[in-house]
């Protein structure tokens, strides 16, 4: 079962690549088409260059994340992302707080935060029933 979710994350990894490098050539294309400056041409190549390899690294750190969580969950764990790496779990649920368009900074349990070692949790704060005051019109 483990390895099945490793290879449709892996999969799903190679897609996510793919398109990103797809968009990079197409952007450069338009950019060298908008311009007749070489200096332009040539950075616009740079640039798609660039975001050719940051998707190949993209790709490989998914691929090694999903290898991780796999032996995690072999080993009888579960596993839960903090931070772009799988630590035990608590059996939460996650939700994922984003540094910007499409690229995850981690994700953090619900019910609060895993520390860096992935062996205690944080207090949870904003949960039904944790109120920090009174309100009198309730």
């Amino acid at each position: 079962m483990a390895s099945m979710k490793e290879t449709a994350a892996n999969v799903a990894a190679s897609a996510k690549a793919g398109m990103d490098k797809t968009k990079a050539s197409v952007q450069e294309k338009v950019d060298k088409m908008s311009t007749s400056d070489p200096v332009q041409k040539q950075m616009a190549t740079e640039k798609k260059q660039h975001k050719k390899a940051e998707a190949e690294l993209n790709k490989q750190e998914a691929r090694e994340h999903n290898a991780a969580a796999r032996h995690v969950e072999k080993a009888g764990g579960h596993t839960a992302t903090v931070g772009g790496a799988p630590t035990a779990g608590y059996g939460t649920q996650t939700h994922t707080h984003t540094g910007g368009p499409g690229y995850p900074t981690g994700a953090v349990p619900y019910g609060g935060e895993v520390d860096s070692s992935g062996l205690a949790r944080t207090e949870p704060t904003g949960l039904p029933g944790h109120t920090t005051g009174h309100n009198p019109r309730v």
